[in-house]
């Protein structure tokens, strides 16, 4: 009886050690994760879905991260943000990218995402058959009172041989910009895939208005658009987070480029108000711009050095840097690995 009394205890004390262990051991995995957070630099869209994938997937967590995904409100004030360390990781276009630099700001690309400039100016097909850059001639294109859109169509222009005011500017208000192209107060706007061309598509078909486009990378603008980006500090210090970040993040675009439909799912689930049919267009849109036909063997992520000299010429024309920025200092692949 006293035997059987001591075994009984045994096993009891085994099962008892086993399960603190197992307490103990979900403690600790808990504890490891890092916490970082990443801003998208405007609301949720198609740009962001390999970091909202790998979240709602748990491709961070099994990384060892706790990843937190926020707003932005544009591309400049994310990069200077991000400069000041508000937070680990940005999307980030390298026009905001490089004045930042310009100014004494210390951030780079880690990755891109935007494999070629993703806009585009868009117009009323109702109103104009717009296939090449004479036809653009006299005509108003309304941006944000702060959009690099006031830079970019001039140094774009003369690019292709036409003089800075071949095409007319003007400085808006940037909520009403897409509604005036819609009611016909401007000729035409900016649009960008994967971002505010799809929303800007569904008010116009509302509207009985189709949208016609012309793409900057069409007529000369060999450029990167935006990418992943945080501080060199971050880079030295915490090296092997931004190899965990950079490789849950690309594993979600990766998913999306196999189940779009699903991606625009998971999007929706974290972010319920989105548009779902928007989303989706979005999404099948970065799905195209990420894929870099000339880096394939690289893998998602990749920054080419000629795509990014050539980046780095056209936003030193634009902004009249003068060779302040070099492009080594602008971007890194070592953490792709």
């Amino acid at each position: 009886m006293e035997r059987h009394q001591r075994g009984f205890r045994s096993q009891t004390l085994q099962r008892l050690a086993i399960f603190v262990l197992g307490i103990a051991g979900a403690l600790g995995v808990a504890s490891a994760q890092e916490k970082v957070t990443y801003n998208m630099a405007w609301l949720p869209q198609g740009s962001s879905i390999g970091v909202i994938v790998a979240q709602e997937k748990g491709f961070f967590r099994e990384a060892g991260l706790e990843t937190r995904i926020v707003r932005g409100y544009g591309g400049n004030r994310t990069a200077n943000e991000l400069d000041q360390g508000q937070f680990e990781f940005g999307y980030v276009d390298p026009i905001s990218l490089v004045l930042n630099r310009a100014n004494g700001g210390k951030i780079r690309l880690v990755g891109a995402i935007n494999t070629r400039w993703p806009a585009g100016i868009c117009f009323n097909a109702g109103k104009h058959d717009i296939k090449t850059l004479d036809q653009m001639k006299g005509l108003l294109l309304g941006g944000g009172s702060a959009s690099p859109v006031h830079n970019v169509v001039p140094a774009w222009l003369e690019n292709n041989g036409k003089p800075k005011d071949h095409i007319r500017l003007l400085r808006m208000d940037p909520a009403v910009v897409d509604a005036s192209l819609i009611e016909g107060r401007i000729d035409m706007a900016e649009c960008w895939l994967a971002s505010n061309r799809a929303v800007t598509q569904k008010q116009a078909a509302t509207a009985g208005v189709k949208l016609g486009w012309v793409e900057y990378s069409d007529f000369g603008l060999d450029a990167y658009g935006s990418g992943f980006a945080t501080t060199e500090d971050v880079i030295q210090k915490r090296p092997d987070m931004v190899r965990k970040f950079l490789r849950a993040s690309y594993r979600g675009f990766e998913f999306a480029q196999a189940n779009p439909e699903q991606a625009a799912d998971l999007m929706l689930k974290s972010f319920p108000t989105v548009d779902r049919a928007i989303a989706l267009q979005q999404i099948r849109e970065i799905n195209a711009l990420i894929a870099d036909a000339q880096a394939k063997d690289k893998g998602l992520g990749h920054l080419r050095e000629d795509r990014m000299r050539a980046t780095l010429q056209f936003v030193d024309k634009a902004f009249g840097l003068n060779g302040k920025v070099k492009a080594q200092d602008t971007y890194t692949n070592a953490l792709l690995q």
